[in-house]
């Protein structure tokens, strides 16, 4: 008999569903608690699967944390923060809320690149294309904008969100924060 978890996947799903699942995995363990059968549970798959799409797991945890940072650029839409801070708000409020474990991961992957100089360019990259997202929206609204601004708005955002997955602010807490960040931003001048 075959394991109802364990249904077959087109090619593309199979990829998808382990970087998901490592997410998941991650989250929930830490990245000790990440292994191959881990992963390959979460995700409903054969474990080997890994191994064919990734080879080890170092190649599954780079495609996830690009995977994963993909992911939330989209969701939260980073580019239209200075242009409309409302919806923006309400995306990157409805991003950390429906999809916490994608930023808990990337904070897991941030902290051992502080004992594994390996995955330090990785992480440089994820903060590097989260802060080039805000550049451009801003420079699309003809705001002006400086690498350093845009660094300190992208910090604010990163570690408000930390603080709420920590649990030291609320969801409310949060949002209030992020609309007082949108109005600072509003109030900078025009370049």
């Amino acid at each position: 008999m075959t394991d109802p978890r364990r249904r077959p996947l087109n090619h593309g799903d199979g990829k998808e569903a382990l970087l998901a699942a490592t997410v998941r995995v991650v989250a929930a363990k830490g990245l000790r608690g990440m292994t191959f059968r881990a992963v390959a549970d979460a995700a409903g798959v054969n474990n080997t699967l890994i191994a064919h799409h990734f080879g080890t797991r170092d190649a599954l945890l780079s495609a996830t944390l690009e995977w994963s940072m993909e992911r939330s650029i989209g969701l939260a839409n980073l580019g239209q923060y200075a242009g409309d801070p409302e919806s923006f708000r309400s995306a990157l409020i409805e991003n950390v809320l429906s999809e916490p474990a994608l930023q808990v991961f990337q904070f897991e992957m941030v902290l051992e690149a502080s004992r594994r100089p390996d995955l330090q360019r990785a992480v440089r990259t994820l903060y590097e294309r989260y802060v080039e997202e805000l550049a451009h929206g801003r420079a699309d609204l003809g705001l002006a904008s400086s690498a350093g601004f845009d660094r300190a708005m992208f910090a604010a955002l990163d570690g408000l969100v930390l603080q709420y997955l920590g649990r030291a602010i609320t969801a409310e807490q949060l949002s209030e924060a992020v609309e007082a960040l949108g109005a600072v931003v509003a109030a900078r001048p025009r370049g």
